[in-house]
């Protein structure tokens, strides 16, 4: 105990940086067509037929719904969707995959496309 008194009095103690990311872009709606700036964060898109254009690097995109469409150009950590007759595609990144629409036995298409 004495030597962490003493640690933090000598003002040592680093504080460590936070690992998540403000600006996180979240889309709720039906049919909307739009292009965003990822901006290293994560997409969530959640609901039906949107068609969403991503630019720039997105941290993961993850898909509640159906019928949405997502274009990424980079694609760090994962996708994720949920739901069925979901399309995410990307231009790079080699992101972790979850189906769980797939598990269900709901068809989704995930796949890289030419940049």
């Amino acid at each position: 105990m004495a030597a962490c008194a003493a640690i933090v009095a000598a003002g040592t103690v680093a504080i460590p940086s936070a690992a998540a990311k403000n600006g996180d872009t979240h889309i709720t709606s039906i049919g909307s067509v739009q292009t965003v700036d990822c901006n290293d964060s994560t997409l969530l898109i959640n609901g039906s037929y949107n068609t969403i254009t991503a630019l720039g690097s997105c941290w993961a995109v993850t898909m509640q719904g159906s019928g949405n469409t997502v274009i990424a150009d980079n694609v760090v950590n994962d996708i994720t969707v949920y739901g069925f007759n979901q399309t995410a595609l990307f231009k790079t990144g080699d992101p972790f995959i979850v189906d769980r629409g797939r598990e269900l036995g709901m068809v989704n298409r995930i796949d890289r496309v030419p940049s």
